[in-house]
């Protein structure tokens, strides 16, 4: 299927790696020129080299960190307008309600709410001036349904998820659309990170403890960063249109859910 974006322009948080580089990577799999970030200048760099060679579209990158006032500035004056964003950032840590601080929580808003809302409502005005623009929140099966142990995320994600189902409605008009992606466990550093902590709470092998945790999903495996790229394309283009502040699972099933 041809979706009708080639020749657009994106900016794709946190797409060094993981699921945030999926996206990259789809997106110019249908010729949509880039603009990428990570933290790691280094690791930016040769991702950035790797999709210029092997799609042919043109990708600037901006090793900043996306979740502070100064990395957002950097980064959206180098990518100007833009026809597609992109949010992501990486989750907070996972812990007990009592492990948790004012700080904590503020961290975790900053960098999983109030940092994609910014990014929304510096490329929204030129997007709806043009009468056409796509934007991708990825944010976690958890706000289906939420994860005990990723208090923080479930917070700061559901925070946003409320903002984009009032904000989508209102810019809809103008040709833009907004919706967010949910991702359950997918084979990332992410994935790595808290099945680290299964198996040091546990005593258990990093084996046994991704065994255990996709024994939890119906489709019995983690997802791809290429899988989830192709989701993020097709919300991205011209035939996604009518699809207007939904939240779109990813989760092989996980999420026990009728609706």
């Amino acid at each position: 299927m041809d979706m009708g974006i080639s020749g657009k322009k994106a900016l794709v948080c946190a797409s060094s790696k993981g699921l945030g580089k999926g996206c990259a990577e789809a997106l110019a799999g249908e010729g949509v020129h880039l603009v990428v970030n990570g933290r790691n200048a280094d690791v930016l760099a040769a991702t950035a080299a790797a999709i210029r060679s092997t799609y042919e579209v043109s990708v600037t990158e901006v090793a900043c960190d996306v979740t502070t006032p100064a990395g957002q500035e950097i980064l959206l004056s180098a990518a100007g307008d833009v026809d597609i964003l992109v949010t992501n950032a990486g989750g907070p840590p996972p812990g007990l309600w009592s492990d948790w601080e004012r700080a904590d929580f503020i961290a975790a808003l900053d960098a999983n709410m109030l940092t994609p809302i910014a990014l929304m409502r510096a490329c929204l005005p030129a997007m709806m001036a043009r009468g056409w623009g796509r934007v991708v929140n990825i944010t976690s099966q958890s706000v289906k349904a939420p994860i005990a142990a990723l208090g923080l995320s479930n917070a700061a994600r559901t925070g946003l998820t409320g903002y984009v189902a009032g904000t989508a409605r209102q810019v809809a008009e103008h040709g833009v659309t907004i919706n967010n992606l949910l991702p359950g466990i997918h084979a990332t550093d992410r994935a790595v990170s808290l099945d680290s902590g299964i198996m040091k709470a546990q005593g258990i092998t990093m084996a046994q403890a991704q065994s255990q945790r996709q024994a939890t999903i119906p489709a019995r495996r983690y997802g791809t960063s290429e899988e989830f790229g192709a989701a993020c394309a097709f919300l991205c283009s011209q035939h996604a249109g009518f699809m207007v502040g939904q939240n779109i699972l990813l989760d092989g099933g996980a999420t026990n859910a009728t609706i």
